[in-house]
Order: C-alpha cells, then sequence, then structure tokens
C-alpha cells in the first residue's frame, strides 16, 4: 500500500468500533499488553500511562515486540489484550508476536497503515490509520491508539472517559496545525544553532516519555544519525545529570499530566548548569479548548508534531534528509 493512499475515516472509525465491541465482549479481560518496536514502540508508553492511571481494575505494560515473544509469559492468555502496532506491518517482530498472542488465547489488535499487511493478517481485529499527505490528525496511530485505550477502560471499568477522550481528539485537526505554525520559526532557529551537534540528549516522564524517547532513537540516531539518549526526568537525579555542562545540549518537555513536577524539577537544573536546553511546554499547545481533566491525555500527541517540526528544520539545515539510512531497509539484519 502506497503512502498516498490509505483508509477513509469512516472505516477506520467503524474498525474501532468493531474493536471495541469486541473487548467489551470478552469478560475475562483483566490485562492489556501493548508490543511493538522502535517508533510503534514509543507509541504505546503514552498508553500504558494512560491505562494505568485510568483503570482501576486492569494491568497494563508495554513491552518491545521481541522481547514479548522470548519472555512467553503465561500471563498472555484468554485474559488477555494484546494491541500491537507496525507502520508497515511487516515488522518480523511484531507480525510474530501477533501470531504467539493467538495462539496463546489472547485477543489481538492490530495497528498499521497497510490493512493488507502480514500484521493485520496475524491479528483477529486491525484498525488502519492514515499517513502522509491529507491524512486527518484524528486517524493517525496515536490518537486512535489512545482512544481504543479509552474504550477498554470503559468496558472493564464501567467508566465513562471514552466520549471525553473521543472528543478531545476531534479537536487534533485543529490544533495540530496551529502547533506546527507556532513551532515554525523556533525550530528552525533552534536546528540552525544546532546543525554541527554530535549528542543531543532528550528528557521527559509520564506520558511524555513516549514522544521524547521516538525523538531520540528515531529521528535523531535512525534519521540524522545524532547520537542521544533519552533520560526520564525522574531518573535525571539518579546519575544522568552528571553529564550536564554548560555546552551540553538538551531537550526537554514539560506535559500536562500527573508528573509535570517531575519534569520541571529536571528542568529546572538542567537550565542552571547549560546554556542549550530547549523546553517545550504542553501550556503553550491551546489545549484550553479541552477539558483540564484530560489534557494530559492529549498532550503526547501535540509534543509529537512539535518534535516533529524540529526534526524537519534539523535535516534541513544539516542537509541530511530524514529518509536516509545506513543499513536500515538497505541490507540484512
Amino acid at each position: 500500500m502506497s503512502d498516498t493512499a490509505f483508509v477513509d475515516s469512516a472505516t477506520i472509525e467503524s474498525q474501532l468500533r468493531t474493536a471495541r465491541a469486541a473487548i467489551a465482549a470478552r469478560s475475562t479481560v483483566v490485562r492489556v499488553v501493548l508490543t511493538a518496536c522502535g517508533g510503534s514502540y514509543a507509541n504505546m508508553t503514552p498508553v500504558e500511562y494512560f491505562l494505568d492511571t485510568r483503570a482501576t481494575t486492569l494491568d497494563a505494560r508495554a513491552i518491545n515486540a521481541a522481547e514479548f515473544t522470548s519472555r512467553n509469559s503465561s500471563l498472555i492468555d484468554e485474559r488477555a489484550v494484546v494491541v500491537l502496532c507496525s507502520h508497515s506491518g511487516t515488522t518480523p517482530e511484531t507480525v510474530a508476536a501477533a501470531k504467539h498472542a493467538r495462539e496463546r488465547g489472547a485477543l489481538t489488535i492490530a495497528f498499521t497503515f497497510d490493512p493488507s499487511s502480514p500484521l493485520a493478517e496475524a491479528s483477529e481485529y486491525v484498525i488502519a490509520y492514515q499517513h502522509g499527505e491529507g491524512k486527518s490528525e484524528a486517524h493517525v496511530a496515536a490518537p486512535l491508539l489512545l482512544r481504543l485505550a479509552a474504550g477498554i477502560v470503559d468496558a472493564v471499568d464501567g467508566t465513562d472517559i471514552a466520549a471525553a477522550i473521543d472528543g478531545a481528539v476531534e479537536q487534533l485537526p485543529q490544533l495540530a496545525p496551529a502547533v506546527r505554525a507556532a513551532y515554525g520559526e523556533k525550530a528552525d532557529a533552534w536546528a540552525f544553532a544546532n546543525r554541527r551537534e554530535e549528542l543531543i540528549y532528550t528528557m521527559a516522564s509520564g506520558s511524555n516519555y513516549g514522544p521524547a524517547y521516538a525523538f531520540a532513537i528515531c529521528l535523531l540516531q535512525e534519521m540524522q544519525w545524532v547520537h542521544s539518549a533519552c533520560i526520564h526526568a525522574g531518573e535525571y537525579f539518579h546519575g544522568p545529570f552528571e553529564v550536564t555542562d554548560v555546552d551540553v545540549p538538551f531537550i526537554a518537555l514539560l506535559g500536562l499530566d500527573e508528573t509535570r513536577p517531575i519534569e520541571q524539577r529536571a528542568v529546572d537544573f538542567a537550565q542552571k548548569h547549560s546554556d542549550n536546553v530547549l523546553v517545550i511546554d504542553a501550556n503553550d499547545f491551546g489545549l484550553e479548548r479541552l477539558s483540564a481533566d484530560i489534557r494530559g491525555d492529549i498532550a503526547h500527541i501535540l509534543f509529537n508534531i512539535a518534535l516533529r517540526t524540529y526534526a524537519d528544520a534539523l535535516a534541513d539545515h544539516r542537509g541530511h534528509p530524514l529518509s536516509v539510512r545506513r543499513y536500515m531497509w538497505r541490507m540484512e539484519y
């Protein structure tokens, strides 16, 4: 399936309803496992945070797909919902994880851009998100994963949070372009100033750790060949803060969930001891139109958009397109 063609929004909504109904019909559900690799795995960690803070009877965990299969955990059975994600739907580890989960009796739901991919075929249910030119910001991977998670909480705990999350996601086609526009000039200036940096750290916690992690391993390491590590803001003072120096660059996120004070403490120290700390604050995302109690649940989606703006600018000033690879897709590995 080409990046210029994708499933229409009405079909995606139907797929989401079907998946939610399948979960509601399974009365034995006690755990959710979110499994993927790379950037898709990074999309799972905010969902893990959402489930862990919103659900009262569910166990939730995000795990790399290769390790998911290797662990062969006895907890993967008919009481588990296993949510998988691979953009192409061909990631071998994730396809293997889907087959493994089905063999163990778990309910499997796949997210992929290609509804005819091996991952889609290996899973019981598929939600084919959009990507590329003309996509709806409400029908890309991250918001759809969040909406499925909200549906799981409603089904298992008898709550009504899915309606609020659905309504917030409907605002993304207006919110996302505004964020891109707001950070365009800032990203260009930062990228020019940091175009020759060989190492850039990222830092966040809670539901925002996923976007920071994705920026480090995918956009900096994979796509720009810039050395990086994502530091959990809560771990910063337990070792990593020793690398902080006047000329060491950081990108630090300030979210709106319960862990913001953890992030703020790390930002305060980093800014005191480094002259190169970029802080992106979700208070600047225009989320005032949303109910205050769910802004933290949505902020991670807009962090992805803001950070991609910085990555695009960095690629431009480095003369290194984001599509260039040394190894990925170029050889067997």
